[in-house]
């Protein structure tokens, strides 16, 4: 029990600020990433591929030589689900490609790690911006977009136009609202998603903190730019906190939630919230589509985005940080949206 209560406390992150990063990259290197698979989500059951609104497609735990490699928090695929942009909270970019064989994952490969680097040219990681937790995508081509990134610590966003270098380019920071520097020291910004033409609230950021409260305890989120700029909260129930979210295109916002303590664990669930329903003053909720606890293949999961296949099928990406513990896994999971 005491090992296992060892495992579970290092999931939940550090309260102390972070020490200079001694995993953080200096210049773009060409990393060897291993894969291992996951042949069930749930290791009770193999017949058990149904969870929820999900059905498990497959999965993998990701390993490196590379030191810097892990803590990733947050990723955004290309429309096919292959090419990748991922990022650590140390203030990295990793970029990819996902190998699949038919619909299943086999590894990665064309891994990239690279530093993140501030306006002035330097890592962000020189000037104490660390924490990097959320991502957000203003383009069709990931590898030609604006790409957003929340720093959770320091409550700021910058913003990186990839067609200006891709990794090399430099980030320029985002005005916020005033709000956004209030929110509680390691608990912030968490979540980003830009909205595209086209859509309710197109052109907007929308930025969600991971336990930011209202005076009635619910969490606090922001609409940044776009037609309708303010602040909302989104119901918090169960004690869970946000990690990440992502934007269908049928309109749902699909919001990962974690909690975690020593008496239940670590759990994990997904909320689908109407888009439509975001305003200024608003209080948004909706329902639980997916919950998955440590029975289950799931770790630090942190990072969510979703592609549709030629099929049609919906698939949703979830991805885990390790927080660079030995006790702790990088998992990359896929599953269909089937309701």
């Amino acid at each position: 029990m005491a090992a296992l209560a060892q495992a579970q406390s290092a999931i939940e992150p550090p309260a102390k600020p972070l020490p200079p990063a001694p995993v953080s990259v200096t210049a773009p290197v060409a990393i060897e990433v291993n894969a291992r698979p996951i042949p069930s989500f749930d290791p009770r059951d193999r017949s058990h591929v149904r969870f929820g609104s999900l059905q498990y497609r497959s999965g993998l735990v990701l390993t490196s030589p590379f030191p810097g490699f892990g803590g990733l928090s947050g990723l955004r695929l290309d429309r096919k689900g292959e090419r990748f942009i991922s990022f650590s909270d140390k203030g990295n970019w990793f970029t990819g490609r996902i190998v699949y064989r038919n619909t299943e994952m086999t590894g990665l490969a064309d891994v990239e790690a690279a530093p993140m680097l501030g306006p002035d040219g330097r890592p962000i990681t020189a000037r104490g911006w660390y924490d990097s937790e959320s991502i957000a995508i203003d383009g069709s081509q990931i590898y030609d977009s604006r790409v957003y990134i929340g720093l959770e610590r320091v409550n700021q966003v910058l913003r990186f136009d990839f067609s200006k270098g891709f990794t090399r380019s430099l980030g320029e920071v985002v005005p916020m609202p005033l709000a956004v520097k209030k929110l509680p020291f390691n608990k912030g910004l968490e979540a980003l998603v830009f909205v595209p033409g086209g859509m309710p609230l197109a052109g907007t950021l929308i930025a969600l903190s991971e336990r930011g409260l209202d005076a009635n305890g619910n969490l606090v989120a922001f609409l940044v730019g776009g037609p309708s700029p303010g602040q909302f909260s989104v119901r918090r129930t169960e004690k869970f906190d946000i990690s990440d979210a992502t934007l269908l295109a049928s309109g749902e916002l699909l919001v990962l939630e974690r909690k975690f303590s020593l008496v239940e664990g670590l759990n994990v669930r997904i909320r689908s919230i109407a888009l439509k329903s975001l305003a200024p003053g608003a209080l948004v909720d909706g329902p639980v589509i997916f919950e998955a606890d440590l029975g289950e293949e799931i770790d630090n999961m942190e990072g969510i985005d979703a592609f549709v296949t030629p099929q049609g099928e919906t698939v949703l990406t979830m991805v885990s940080d390790d927080n660079f513990s030995l006790i702790q896994r990088t998992l990359l999971l896929q599953f269909v949206l089937v309701d």
